[in-house]
């Protein structure tokens, strides 16, 4: 067994998160350059720190999950949400979403302060949930740097923030009460049922085929019949049929 493999049976007996459904090169590299920098000198010498040191696994944690965002990233998709694939979903019952992998909750605020502009709309309750628990404590406090909303309309930004003295803004209460974060896995936890939408951006590149397969299987059967996943810009779905989705849009799938 070379260390690697002794790395990632040790790191999923500590945290639970199976790396071998990743993309090898890709994660040997983002690990190699943190233990390198830490004076580590192997995977299996990290491994045996890791399992000592709480407090360097989590931090650990937190360099491995990919927390880039912003909000309203690639502007064009979300008024395509808006315009066209809204539409789609729109019913007499509250509107049931899914912001999976949010990283530090600007993308299920930008759901939010999106669909809250829709006066037609019966109501909506979003469900936000990161592997990374670092990652939802900020996504709770909603307090963000200017760069974080540099694609957010200044009409948006006035409606839906407070800014604090130290030039940050506050995500207002009326938005953050229509959003539940949670801890979640998406290659090893139970998924809720139901959704209307499920928005999954800039994830699945880091997973193998057969990952992404599985995980394309998972969050069609968690649609309703018409739901809609929300794919990121790189991640197109070559074989939308396979898992029971057609497209609905570039970059959307809507279960049939």
């Amino acid at each position: 067994m070379d260390t690697y493999s002794v790395f990632t049976t040790k790191w999923k007996q500590l945290t639970g998160v199976d790396l071998t459904l990743y993309k090898e090169a890709q994660m040997k590299r983002r690990l190699t350059s943190l233990y390198e920098k830490k004076g580590y000198q192997s995977f299996k010498e990290f491994a045996a720190a890791l399992e000592k040191d709480q407090a360097l696994l989590n931090e650990t944690l937190d360099r491995m999950t990919i927390n880039v965002s912003e909000f309203y990233r690639n502007y064009k998709r979300w008024e395509v949400l808006e315009t066209a694939i809204l539409p789609l979903i729109k019913h007499s019952k509250p509107l049931k979403i899914w912001s999976a992998a949010c990283s530090t909750g600007e993308e299920p605020y930008t759901l939010a302060m999106l669909l809250d502009q829709q006066k037609s709309l019966p109501g909506f309750q979003i469900l936000a949930t990161d592997i990374d628990e670092k990652a939802l404590e900020k996504a709770k406090k909603g307090i963000y740097q200017e760069r974080s909303l540099q694609e957010v309309p200044s009409s948006v930004k006035d409606r839906y923030f407070t800014q604090n003295a130290n030039r940050s803004y506050e995500v207002k209460a009326e938005i953050k009460k229509n959003i539940t974060f949670k801890k979640h896995n998406l290659l090893a936890d139970r998924y809720e049922q139901d959704f209307d939408l499920i928005v999954c951006r800039n994830v699945f590149i880091y997973f193998t085929e057969s990952a992404k397969e599985e995980l394309y299987l998972k969050m069609a059967h968690s649609l309703k019949k018409n739901g809609v996943l929300f794919v990121g810009s790189t991640e197109q779905i070559f074989n939308p049929e396979k898992f029971g989705l057609a497209p609905a849009d570039t970059f959307f799938y809507q279960k049939r």
